[in-house]
């Protein structure tokens, strides 16, 4: 099932007046979770792009407080909203979607650091959920498609993050070069772009893009671990990044986290 929310087309930002005015005419969709990631690159697109189509993801992952946030996230921006249903946790495999497995807990200083060449297997955590990216942008395509959207945006980055294959920029690239060869838009000159405004930035430059679009983070949810109340552990992967960021970034964090 797909749960859709309808909102007004989004404007493009007066800061923004000097970008190309294919983009101001073009149409986007973003990989939305509820996360600092995701809020960050939705509002980028909603100072970028015509019309905003945010897409999240029911998959069966550990909790749903981070689409609990995703819905009042795009309710507030003012974007259309999808939320589909899939199931991932059948596969297994990913401590975010069986819990049976443990999360790990996360130390930052340990976080892979534009060294992608040294990560082994050992190194990727648990909390990778195998080919989710791929899953996800699979749909997104589809939405893009269905919306006449040029653009896919999604939060990875290759500076601060826990090692996934999937957040690297030689998969989002191939991904584009796939999508291009794989769609009636694509062979028939409806080029299709995968943006990844994230990709090359810490977690504390991505906080100083965020407030400067108007992001308030207190609405989003990073955690692995969070309860029904979206109170954040403060010890996992996501947590561990999330804290240092803003550490980083001199810039109060306004996580409400378990006691």
């Amino acid at each position: 099932m797909t749960n859709v929310t309808s909102q007004s087309p989004s404007s493009p930002q007066a800061s923004d007046a000097n970008l190309p005015t294919s983009h101001k005419h073009q149409n986007a969709v973003v990989l939305l979770s509820g996360g600092l990631d995701s809020v960050t690159c939705l509002y980028w697109a909603k100072a970028r792009y015509a019309a905003v189509t945010a897409v999240s993801f029911n998959y069966g992952q550990r909790h749903n407080s981070e689409l609990v946030a995703a819905k009042a996230i795009a309710e507030a921006a003012e974007v259309n909203h999808r939320i589909i249903d899939i199931d991932i946790a059948q596969l297994g495999g990913s401590s975010l979607t069986d819990h049976s497995m443990i999360v790990p807990d996360g130390d930052a200083d340990k976080f892979p650091d534009k060294k992608r060449d040294e990560i082994d297997n050992d190194a990727i955590p648990n909390t990778y959920v195998p080919a989710r990216n791929t899953i996800f942008l699979s749909y997104a395509l589809a939405v893009a498609e269905v919306t006449d959207a040029n653009h896919i945006v999604i939060g990875v980055s290759s500076v601060d993050y826990s090692g996934y294959p999937d957040c690297r920029p030689e998969y989002i690239a191939a991904f584009e070069h796939m999508a291009n060869l794989a769609t009636k838009a694509g062979v028939t000159g409806h080029h299709l772009s995968i943006q990844t405004p994230l990709q090359q930035l810490s977690k504390a430059k991505t906080i100083e893009l965020g407030l400067s679009l108007g992001v308030d983070y207190g609405q989003t949810i990073s955690c692995y671990r969070a309860d029904i109340n979206g109170l954040a552990c403060g010890v996992c992967d996501s947590c561990a990044l999330r804290r240092q960021g803003f550490a980083q970034a001199g810039v109060t964090d306004p996580t409400l986290y378990q006691s």
